[in-house]
């Protein structure tokens, strides 16, 4: 009998993409030279063989002359060294141990990402609370995720990005959504979108820019910036008044409604429409569409990133819940999650004010699990600390840290009053940054780590559905980087008690992490790496191993005792900075298709750069008729903490009281020097979108330079 041939080896590797949540799975070339071929994945239920030209171009990171490859340590006078990574490490570890004893473990912080796996979330939460014993951590998911994971914990007792598949999209009838320009952040979305209009379903959009999602709309609205809430209330009497609620699920699944109808009497849409430059005919055309058998407002940054969005988000699931729409078929409120894994990075430890499993670390009983899970006392677990911006605010205060972590975020673009932040970092007495490529911020550092990318190293993910996926390892990562799971537990074995990171492999600290989320909202204990690799992801919650995931919530119950949901009255307020008679215009950021949050990477990507070599800032042409500027000038855009030079791109595709720029530059290019921070009260996001500037044509220009 002859023995079978030999398989031959495998051509391609199954991975995902590295950017945004919605985690595009793709076949990965493992033939290095000369440059390693990437495909979307067909087979995978989300993108199904469509990715967006991030992710075609992904694998020029693995590939880059730019990465970081060796520790290096800052010496006196500014230079940089390479050093041995135990002369790095042993630098960290021994000048935090210094800090600690001399001010205390709370000036010790770490601020980390959306980007990070699950378990490198669960890790550095963690440390910083077990190995160093701080309460000072926070991410960047803060400016991100905040006010809408708020707002649906304050409606539904939980916040799980999309709470349907996002194959749902194809079957609802009326798709709203609001402050979203989806076509370009996430552009394989649109393949739902559009089975949804061949449907014959209604796509409506809000926005102040007619962008390439908008052009898709069947209606677009068009409202002054800040003026989201006002809108939503008006929608919402409206319904009201046009009898298009549903009176018997708000008695049988809601509470709180009489207050909340008592609370729309400022909101007459005549009013509102004076407010929002919005129609009224458009308004009820829009609640109209609403009342469908089934619709679904998912709403993006817009107006989150506002220092009242939470309470905007709130006027979003009030007037879906007054419809009779969340739980049903296709159909409810969702927000679009932006980072890769800005759905699972915030549920396992990462906010300053939360344990795994979205626990709160404030409530007894989870300070007691959480306890037991890492073998310490609850009275040696840390209370709440400061959000992302007031961390960084408050160094150089007497409360303040003195010591940073940074893992995979680049504050110095990412933070609203950009230069505010440099400044404050600037008075650290550590300021380590672990990542694969040199950023704005490590120019500030003191010790910067080299890490493997996501193609090198075994993690999970979980993408805006709430879908936990697994991300092999598929190329081995240059000899001389290392996992920051294999930086936090060095560093957690020389700062921390005895026996506690003594575990590196990713999938023991999974199965940690699930046992840490047992009975939590975000109950992952069902969960193992074969069962998410055979199934291509699990929705969770998912409480045990025979269980089949959650892919829909709140068909039959909301997450509160009484297991209904809440109705909370909101009120319009201004913004933390309107336009006046000095600053007389607006000013908002987004997204080019072609970057990715800060372009710490995409700006290193060629066809990227080729394609969006600068930034730009969009203007409306009876604006640039005003000022004296024509396509392709430059314009001076100042505001009262900085200002920014940027060509012109002159349209009609914005209001005329509004400039438009992207975030994905740093230096002089940073549309961040401008924007105010400004804090929503409850989820303590900044106020990214909505800021007063005055801008005039520019006669002689300085190049761009690192500030």
């Amino acid at each position: 009998m002859s023995t079978p041939a030999p398989l031959p080896p495998p051509t391609e590797a199954k991975t995902h993409c590295p950017y945004c949540a919605f985690q595009c799975g793709m076949l990965l070339g493992l033939a290095a030279s000369p440059q390693r071929t990437v495909r979307a994945d067909p087979d995978f239920p989300v993108n199904r063989g469509q990715m967006c030209i991030k992710g075609f171009t992904s694998a020029e990171l693995l590939v880059s002359r730019a990465r970081v490859t060796n520790p290096a340590l800052r010496l006196r006078g500014g230079r940089w060294n390479s050093v041995s990574w135990e002369e790095a490490l042993g630098f960290v570890a021994d000048k935090m141990s210094a800090l600690r004893d001399q001010y205390g473990p709370d000036s010790l912080g770490a601020f980390g990402s959306g980007a990070l796996t699950n378990e490198k979330a669960y890790l550095l939460g963690k440390l910083v609370r077990v190995g160093f014993g701080s309460s000072q951590i926070d991410y960047n998911g803060r400016y991100c995720m905040a006010s809408a994971a708020a707002g649906q914990n304050r409606a539904f007792g939980i916040d799980r990005g999309l709470p349907f598949p996002i194959s749902d999209i194809a079957d609802t009838r009326t798709l709203l959504l609001w402050g979203s320009n989806c076509a370009d952040t996430m552009p394989p979305i649109m393949q739902w979108v559009q089975k949804h209009r061949a449907r014959g379903g209604s796509l409506i959009v809000v926005d102040p820019r007619r962008t390439e999602t908008a052009r898709n709309a069947r209606i677009h609205l068009q409202p002054t910036p800040g003026s989201d809430l006002a809108l939503g209330n008006a929608l919402l009497a409206l319904a009201i008044d046009m009898q298009l609620v549903d009176w018997d699920f708000i008695q049988e699944r809601t509470v709180g409604f009489d207050n909340l109808r008592r609370s729309l009497a400022p909101y007459e849409p005549a009013q509102v429409e004076r407010m929002t430059g919005v129609p009224l005919g458009q308004m009820r055309e829009v609640v109209r569409l609403l009342a469908a058998e089934s619709s679904m407002l998912l709403s993006g940054r817009g107006p989150e990133q506002q220092s009242k969005g939470t309470d905007t988000v709130t006027t979003f699931t009030n007037l879906m819940l007054a419809l009779g729409k969340v739980g049903k078929p296709a159909s409810g409120y969702g927000c679009l999650t932006g980072q890769g894994n800005g759905q699972g990075g915030r549920e396992h430890g990462q906010k300053a004010d939360q344990l795994p499993g979205y626990r709160s670390i404030e409530d007894p009983a989870a300070r007691e699990h959480m306890a037991r899970i890492w073998g310490i006392a609850e009275t040696s677990l840390p209370r709440k600390g400061k959000s992302a911006y007031e961390m960084l605010d408050a160094i150089g205060s007497d409360d303040g840290i003195r010591s940073l972590l940074v893992l995979g975020s680049n504050l110095v673009v990412a933070s609203p009053h950009a230069q505010r932040v440099a400044q404050s970092l600037g008075q650290l007495e550590l300021l380590v940054i672990c990542d694969s490529f040199w950023n704005e911020t490590a120019e500030l550092g003191d010790v910067f780590l080299p890490t493997k990318q996501w193609a090198e190293e075994t993690g999970t993910m979980t993408n805006l559905e709430g879908r936990v996926i697994l991300r092999r390892e598929a190329v081995t990562a240059p000899p001389s980087v290392r996992s920051d799971i294999e930086i936090l537990c060095e560093l957690g074995r020389r700062l921390g008690p005895a026996g506690a990171f003594d575990e590196e492999d990713s999938e023991a600290l999974f199965d940690e992490l699930c046992r840490a989320t047992a009975g939590s909202r975000a109950d992952y204990s069902g969960l193992s790496y074969d069962r998410l690799e055979a199934e291509q992801g699990v929705f969770w919650p998912c409480p045990e191993a025979g269980h089949a995931g959650t892919p829909r919530l709140f068909q039959e119950r909301f997450v509160f005792p009484d297991g209904k949901a809440r109705f909370t009255a909101v009120a319009h307020v201004p913004a933390g900075e309107e336009p006046d008679a000095d600053y007389p215009l607006y000013f908002t950021t987004g997204r080019y298709k072609e970057h990715y949050n800060s372009g710490a990477q995409t700006r290193l990507v060629g066809p990227l750069m080729q394609a969006r070599p600068e930034p730009r800032v969009q203007m409306h042409a009876r604006l640039a008729q005003t000022l004296g500027v024509r396509q392709d000038d430059y314009l001076l855009v100042e505001s009262r903490r900085g200002e920014v030079e940027f060509r012109v791109t002159v349209d009609h595709a914005i209001r005329p009281d509004t400039l438009f720029a992207p975030f994905h530059w740093g230096g002089r290019q940073a549309a961040n020097l401008l924007t105010n921070p400004a804090l929503d009260p409850t989820s303590r996001m900044p106020e990214f979108k909505i800021c007063a500037v005055r801008a005039r044509a520019v006669t002689s220009r300085r190049e761009p330079a690192t500030p």
